[in-house]
């Protein structure tokens, strides 16, 4: 076996306590420096790993000896960190949303391309097995015709979040997850939000999208829910895939039109077979570090790559300028203007 892959892990937050865990329990990379600002938290992180700490980022990137960088930094500060690695040739991933803006996603994505290094963006839901085995079954053509797909992302809110709204930090899931299902990208969307209790920013979105092939994508994202909810509903021709990120449970239920569920003597409702399909339950942050790892070690395009992560914050942008001029927003030009160099 080749020897462990040296990487280093800026930010200790939620998310970076996570990355923090399954890189030091992983059997193919050693965590060899962290940073963060925090000097509390970077000496625990330090005495429970026996990594290198560093109060500045930019100096670990610059002298620490890394194979690869894990960024769990404040949204914001993605564009500096990514673009400090990309410029040393470290291959990076990076917690989503890529960037806070589409300007920044696209220095990000243009640099890796320019330096000929990988950028893998930390949309960790493309990792969860339902959602593996869901897109299996789509590409064995158990949904021959995408009709909708409705994603709700709901929960308490995080006081972590300062830098953005729920859209770019929670939204940008969905997004991603809805173009994936369709195969392919929005030509136009639109959004209504609110803001209850953020202080800057908006804590509710709902969105539209269409697609040039006629699917419709619906995606309920808040910060209000007391109780977490992660769901998706694929719906087709043939039926519709039903999907819980946290339990991980996947059904799908046959359209079965021939058979009317009788209440009353009348046929109000009609109903479909529906199957629970088997799915072997794996921690999908785990799953999206052995993606890392192959990455770092053959040079490969990720599964979930720096454009991914661009056009993800780019729609999650679309339907803010959407809610804010109360009209949909035509994504006919968007494809160019990511190309552009």
């Amino acid at each position: 076996m080749s020897a462990p892959l040296r990487l280093g892990l800026v930010g200790l937050g939620s998310m970076g306590r996570n990355h923090l865990r399954v890189i030091g329990a992983h059997p193919e990379t050693t965590l060899a420096a962290i940073a963060d600002p925090d000097d509390a938290a970077l000496e625990a992180a330090v005495v429970q790993t026996g990594a290198t700490g560093f109060g500045d980022p930019l100096e670990m990137i610059g002298s620490a000896r890394l194979d690869g960088l894990v960024i769990a930094a404040p949204t914001t500060a993605h564009v500096a960190l990514a673009l400090a690695a990309i410029d040393h040739g470290l291959s990076v991933l990076v917690e989503k949303p890529l960037a806070a803006n589409v300007d920044d996603a696209l220095a990000i994505v243009h640099a890796a391309s320019r330096n000929n290094v990988r950028v893998q963006v930390g949309h960790v839901e493309r990792y969860n097995p339902a959602v593996m085995e869901m897109g299996r079954l789509l590409r064995e053509g158990w949904l021959s015709t995408i009709y909708a797909v409705t994603s709700r992302r709901a929960g308490p809110f995080p006081a972590r979040i300062r830098d953005v709204g729920v859209t770019v930090d929670l939204g940008t899931h969905d997004v991603d997850m809805l173009c994936w299902i369709a195969g392919e990208r929005p030509v136009r969307v639109y959004a209504e939000t609110a803001q209850r209790i953020h202080a800057g920013h908006e804590d509710l979105t709902f969105g539209l999208m269409h697609f040039p092939s006629g699917a419709t994508g619906f995606l309920d994202v808040d910060w209000l829910t007391p109780a977490k909810r992660r769901s998706l509903v694929a719906l087709g021709e043939e039926g519709m895939f039903e999907l819980d990120y946290l339990t991980q449970k996947l059904t799908f239920t046959r359209s079965n039109v021939e058979r009317p569920l009788l209440i009353g003597g009348y046929a109000t409702t009609f109903t479909g077979d529906v199957a629970e399909i088997p799915v072997q339950n794996v921690e999908p942050l785990r799953a999206q570090l052995d993606e890392f790892v192959r990455v770092l070690r053959t040079g490969d395009r990720p599964y979930v790559d720096g454009e991914d992560g661009l056009w993800a914050v780019a729609l999650a942008n679309a339907l803010l300028e959407a809610a804010a001029q109360h009209s949909p927003i035509d994504l006919s030009n968007l494809p160019t203007r990511l190309a552009a160099q």
